[in-house]
């Protein structure tokens, strides 16, 4: 069985594809530039922009030119992987230029893995399939890093974190989050915080035999 390499046009594969007027165009590549297939060149400008979460122009044309050397298969830019690689970062849905960069920097990892797990699948040199192996691992955890980066970044800086059944005493100082100082902490419960994640299952043992001291001594 053989596909064809050439592609005219986005099909819709599910209810909510967007196919329309809307749709993002494709790149045509040339060897010394590349075009943007619209009718209307500015509305076809627009799409893009939006898609890729660029502020202007210049930002459109930039993350576009890092996209094409992105997109690079067997030593050349391939149109469909270039248009596969646009699709994927408006279904991450940047909103601001810094979504933007993350977006275009997941897919090109993204690409960069599999291009890695496709030449591991087809080597059988040993020190080639160790060389590759490290290298995949090193891009799956970058893209797992870029995941929380972008997460993080939508919520501010802040994660959620639900705290139950915690009595702070006068004086006393409950710090939650990443801490550069001790906090000194009594706990209701120090099993519902190991739980929670808040105190480790050690150091809730240990709470609970600092309080017998403390009963046994009274």
């Amino acid at each position: 069985m053989t596909t064809s390499a050439k592609r005219h046009g986005t099909l819709p594969v599910a209810a909510n594809d967007r196919s329309g007027p809307d749709a993002s165009p494709r790149i045509k590549l040339y060897k010394r530039g590349i075009a943007i297939l619209h009718a209307d060149p500015q509305a076809g400008e627009r799409l893009l922009a939006e898609a890729l979460g660029a502020a202007d122009r210049d930002a459109l044309h930039g993350l576009l030119k890092q996209l094409v050397k992105a997109s690079v298969t067997g030593r050349k830019p391939d149109e469909a992987n270039l248009a596969f690689m646009i699709s994927l970062v408006k279904s991450i849905a940047p909103k601001d230029s810094i979504e933007a960069m993350l977006a275009v920097q997941m897919v090109s990892v993204h690409a960069a893995t599999m291009r890695s797990a496709c030449r591991l699948a087809l080597t059988d040199d040993i020190p080639q399939q160790e060389s590759l192996t490290r290298a995949l691992t090193r891009l799956a955890r970058t893209f797992a890093s870029q995941i929380e980066a972008l997460s993080r970044h939508r919520n501010n800086g802040e994660r959620a974190i639900t705290v139950r059944n915690f009595s702070v005493q006068d004086g006393g100082r409950a710090i939650v989050g990443n801490v550069t100082q001790h906090a000194s902490m009594i706990v209701a419960e120090p099993h519902a915080a190991a739980a929670a994640g808040l105190v480790p299952p050690r150091e809730a043992g240990e709470y609970e035999r600092a309080e017998s001291r403390q009963g046994s001594n009274a």
